[in-house]
């Protein structure tokens, strides 16, 4: 017989100490290394202009990695970057964000690539994050999924190379894919 994994829990996860290098993922403990200088060089790029709108527009709260997002028993991530909006500003606790983002930007990583493109995916679309952003630092490339009405990702943006992602749901935000993958 085939050894059974053990599942874990959010109470499991918050016993881990803090920093430790590690997302709940449908009740499975993942080790994320840290990410590469061209991965944070990225990060920080979407975030400047991120943030600038944010705090332009009043629009809520945009914050980076490191930061629990808990959407249920099993599943605790820490995205790149996430986008809370005023409305929403109630899922903010002292531990993390307990319930969806209003959007979520992952970018892709070796060891993160499959957990952001497969599992992470179905669950964000589950728990209703309206607006999922895969950046792709090897491709220069970025795809956005808009949440439709009837819960479903829908693929709203695909851009390679150049062009303006914008955002549906955060009024202002667009950035050039030269400003993200500027080095």
């Amino acid at each position: 017989m085939p050894a059974v994994k053990e599942k874990h829990t959010i109470k499991d996860y918050k016993l881990l100490p803090e920093g430790a290098p590690y997302q709940l993922i449908e009740g499975e403990l993942v080790m994320t290394p840290s990410p590469t200088t061209f991965h944070q060089i990225i990060s920080g790029n979407i975030f400047v202009k991120m943030r600038d709108v944010v705090k332009e527009k009043g629009a809520g709260l945009v914050l980076f990695a490191p930061i629990d997002i808990y959407l249920d028993d099993e599943n605790a991530y820490q995205p790149d970057l996430v986008f809370v909006s005023k409305q929403s500003r109630d899922i903010i606790k002292d531990d993390g964000i307990h319930g969806a983002p209003d959007m979520i930007i992952e970018i892709l990583s070796p060891s993160t690539a499959y957990y952001d493109l497969k599992k992470k995916y179905k669950i964000y679309e589950k728990f209703g994050v309206k607006e999922y952003w895969i950046v792709d630092p090897e491709m220069k490339g970025v795809e956005l999924f808009s949440l439709t009405e009837q819960s479903k990702f829908l693929l709203s943006a695909s851009l390679s190379g150049q062009g303006t992602v914008k955002s549906g749901i955060l009024n202002g935000f667009e950035i050039t894919l030269e400003e993200i993958f500027l080095a």
